[in-house]
């Protein structure tokens, strides 16, 4: 039988089993994919911590995860466009990412491109997604300043390079480890930390035009109070700043599609977009996999292989 991420009440990462689970089946319009990649997210942490249960309750027992990549294998009778065999990056609503096999609604996947590998192709639609969100929430034009929190981490890190391609000039907060990096793909980093407000002054003297909070922590009554206008500040984390300050907040499942992913994979494809990942972990190591992103030190993404790769 297929195994599973599944955990059958709220607490702690020991809450987390992997478990045998009958082989699902498609409905007519959906297929069945054998999962080769699916990444995770700290949206994940808190769910299963039981700090979302109000507003988006688990059923139990559970299941985990939403990003996706893998090979069809089975298709309902009413799709069309899909074959057995066919490579793909989708997205499950269900929480069920973490497993063997899925099923998945056919307008929740997009074709993988050969050259995008399965680790990155799996963690695309949480992360890329909202990454691509965030960047349309507040456009900004070629030229101008823009600050990113959490520049390294799975949504930062393709926003950072989201903007860069589009001529900004990126100031990049993260810690010095990962200087390298930032440089490497065109921003300009930033430490975090004690005076973090200085140091952006000092980077950008003449004033910063827009801010990306994709860390929290403070950060959104920071730029505020640095002077960037709050309809010119977007958060993916700290709403209680974001209603306070009047800033703007983004959820990435509102606004990702299927051409979303498609767009992120041809710019991986073309090499203007790279997805960093930090740690690979087979399915039965979950556990180990979120102690390492509940860390917040990683730069990209962590990632769970199944049975396709």
């Amino acid at each position: 039988m297929p195994h599973a991420v599944r955990f059958d009440r709220y607490g702690p990462v020991d809450v987390l089993e992997v478990v045998e689970v009958a082989r699902p089946t498609p409905g007519p319009d959906q297929v069945l994919v054998e999962v080769a990649a699916t990444s995770i997210n700290p949206g994940e942490i808190m769910i299963r911590e039981g700090a979302m249960a109000e507003v988006a309750p688990s059923t139990f027992p559970s299941g985990q995860g939403s990003d996706l990549a893998g090979r069809v294998v089975e298709v309902g009778d009413q799709v069309g466009g899909w074959n057995i065999g066919d490579e793909v990056i989708g997205w499950t609503d269900e929480r069920a990412a973490q497993a063997e096999f899925v099923t998945v609604p056919a307008d929740q996947l997009t074709p993988r491109p050969p050259s995008v590998s399965w680790e990155q192709a799996g963690s695309l639609y949480v992360a890329g997604g909202t990454a691509h969100g965030m960047a349309d929430a507040v456009p900004i034009d070629s030229g101008e300043t823009a600050v990113v929190f959490g520049a390294t981490g799975g949504v930062g890190s393709i926003l950072t390079q989201l903007l860069v391609n589009e001529g900004v000039r990126v100031l990049a907060v993260a810690g010095p480890a990962n200087d390298k990096w930032v440089r490497s793909v065109g921003a300009e980093p930033v430490h975090h930390g004690h005076a973090l407000g200085h140091r952006l002054h000092e980077a950008a003297p003449e004033g910063i035009d827009a801010a990306y909070d994709a860390f929290g922590g403070g950060y959104v009554e920071l730029v505020t109070g640095l002077g960037v206008a709050a309809d010119r500040v977007v958060t993916i984390i700290d709403f209680n700043a974001a209603e306070r300050f009047g800033a703007k907040t983004v959820f990435g499942y509102q606004v990702t599609s299927a051409d979303v992913l498609a767009d992120l994979a041809r710019l991986i494809e073309s090499g203007e977009l790279t997805i960093p990942i930090a740690a690979t972990f087979p399915l039965a190591q979950v556990r180990e996999a979120y102690t390492q992103l509940a860390e917040r030190h990683t730069r990209g993404k962590v990632v769970l292989l199944a049975s396709a790769s």
